[in-house]
C-alpha cells in the first residue's frame, strides 16, 4: 500500500503555501500523483435583500472574489510544485465545499486540508477536515494554520485505543509509519480495561511484521482530558505528526464529533493524520 493519489485543498486561505508545501513533499516522497483541488462555492444572495444593492452588483462581487480566490490557490499550488518531479494536476469544480472535496476524496489515497483559520473565518468552512474525515472512507491530512516543521512524518505519535477508528488510522497511515524514524504507539489506561497494556504490545507486533518499528507507551489517563495529554506528550516526543482515528458521523450538516478529535482539530500545532 502507498498513496498513490493526493488530493489537497486549494482555497485563499494565508496557510495554503505551508499546507501544498506539506502535499508536495510527501508526493515526492511516494512519486504520488498530486492533484490540486479548488472549490467554487455557489452564489448565496443575503436571506434579507432591503434593495441597497441591485442583485446585479451583489453578483458582481461575488465573481470577482471567486475568480481572485482561485488565481491566488492555483498560482500557490504551482509555486510548490513546480519542479519537483512529480506529476501534477489542477482541479476547478463548482459545488458546496465540503461535499465536493468529500466527493473527490474518495477518489484518492490521501486528502490534505487546512486546519480552519480564525484570521480568515468563512473563506473555507470550519468543520471541512472532520466532514471530509468522516464520510470519505479515505485518510485525511490536516495541517495546522501555524507554522510546522518540514517534512512530517519522521518522528511519529500513534494514537491507539484498541477501536475499529484506531485499527483504521493505523493502516491506512502505514505508508508514512514505514518510512518514519521513529513511532510512538500511545495508550492511554482508564483504569477500567484489564487488557490495555497487551492490546498496545499487540499493536507494535502487527506494525512490527510490516517493517515498522515502533515503541509502545502506555500510561494512565486520570482526569485530564485525553486530547490534551495527546498534544502534550507530542510535544515531549518533538512528534512531527499525530495519527488517530475520529469519532462521530455526518448527516448533511449535522455533525457529532468525539471530543479527543475536537480539541485536537482545534488545538494541534503538528499535523494530525485521521481516518474513521
Amino acid at each position: 500500500m502507498t498513496f498513490k493519489t493526493i488530493v489537497v485543498h486549494c482555497d485563499a486561505d494565508k496557510s495554503i503555501a505551508q499546507r501544498v508545501a506539506v502535499a508536495t513533499n510527501l508526493a515526492v516522497r511516494f512519486g504520488s500523483h498530486l492533484v490540486g483541488l479548488h472549490v467554487r462555492a455557489p452564489f448565496q444572495p443575503p436571506a434579507y435583500f432591503d434593495g441597497s444593492f441591485v442583485m446585479d452588483e451583489l453578483f458582481k462581487i461575488y465573481e470577482d472574489t471567486t475568480a481572485s480566490d482561485q488565481k491566488a490557490a492555483l498560482e500557490a499550488f504551482t509555486a510548490a510544485t513546480q519542479g519537483r518531479g512529480i506529476v501534477v494536476e489542477s482541479q476547478t469544480l463548482d459545488g458546496a465545499v465540503d461535499r465536493v472535496v468529500a466527493r473527490r476524496a474518495r477518489c484518492a489515497d490521501l486528502t490534505v486540508l487546512g486546519q480552519a483559520s480564525p484570521e480568515m473565518p468563512g473563506s473555507t468552512p470550519p468543520d471541512l477536515p472532520e466532514v471530509v474525515a468522516l464520510s470519505s472512507g479515505r485518510p485525511t491530512l490536516v495541517v495546522p494554520y501555524v507554522e510546522i516543521r518540514q517534512p512530517i512524518g519522521e518522528n511519529v505519535l500513534l494514537c491507539w485505543n484498541s477501536s475499529r477508528e484506531s485499527a483504521r488510522a493505523a493502516s491506512d497511515a502505514l505508508p508514512v509509519l514505514k518510512t518514519a524514524k521513529k513511532v510512538t504507539v500511545l495508550a492511554f489506561r482508564s483504569g477500567q480495561e484489564e487488557d490495555d497494556e497487551t492490546d498496545v504490545k499487540a499493536a507494535c507486533e502487527w506494525l512490527g511484521r510490516h517493517g515498522v518499528k515502533a515503541a509502545p507507551s502506555d500510561e494512565a489517563a486520570g482526569d485530564v482530558d485525553i486530547g490534551d495529554l495527546v498534544l502534550s506528550r507530542a510535544a515531549d516526543l518533538d512528534a512531527d505528526l499525530i495519527v488517530m482515528g475520529v469519532y462521530g458521523h455526518t448527516r448533511v450538516r449535522e455533525m457529532v464529533l468525539g471530543g479527543v478529535s475536537r480539541t485536537l482539530l482545534r488545538s494541534m500545532t503538528v499535523p494530525v493524520l485521521m481516518a474513521h
